[in-house]
């Protein structure tokens, strides 16, 4: 593991962060990123707006949860190393995705947000340096650091990419 303490991850993120082999965050957010849109723009045009079962997310609707969350991790992970010590909300996911109307929008287009967004990842975390890493704050009512947050950004998207190979493909 990467030596985490249990005060730096919510503790449902650790079947994320478990998920993540590279110890190097920014190395990882790099890798990823080349891996992830390699892989979503394998996914057949037919496959894009499938639900696998009522009611679920579309890949265009995962993809698009996976910039959105990315974004408001990112944003944590500022505040903190920051040093601003306010208390962090959680967020809920499902009504983001509501109101994203992710199947509205072109592939292409989502794709090239999720690349922007992670090249705005990969710069701001290439500034941390290690004592930044290992600063704490509180988001969604649970202590967290900086490379809690980075491992979590990692883990969240393979565990949607493991979904989308099992449910939707």
């Amino acid at each position: 593991m990467k030596n985490l303490k249990s005060n730096e991850y919510v503790p449902y993120q650790m079947n994320y962060i478990k998920l993540v082999s590279e110890q190097n965050i920014v190395k990882g957010l790099i890798d990823q990123k080349l891996e992830m849109i390699h892989f979503f723009s394998s996914i057949p045009v037919f496959k894009q707006e499938y639900r696998y079962q009522e009611g679920k997310w579309t890949i265009k609707d995962l993809l698009l949860h996976l910039i959105d969350a990315e974004r408001v991790f990112v944003y944590r992970a500022l505040r903190i190393v920051r040093n601003d010590s306010t208390p962090l909300p959680g967020f809920d996911e499902n009504d983001y995705v509501l109101a994203a109307q992710a199947n509205e929008r072109a592939f292409e287009n989502l794709l090239e947000e999720y690349e922007v967004v992670r090249d705005a990842s990969i710069s701001l975390f290439s500034t941390f340096s290690d004592a930044d890493l290992l600063k704490l704050g509180t988001a969604s009512k649970a202590s967290v650091s900086v490379r809690g947050i980075g491992y979590c950004i990692l883990g969240h998207e393979l565990h949607h990419k493991h979904i989308i190979i099992e449910r939707y493909l």
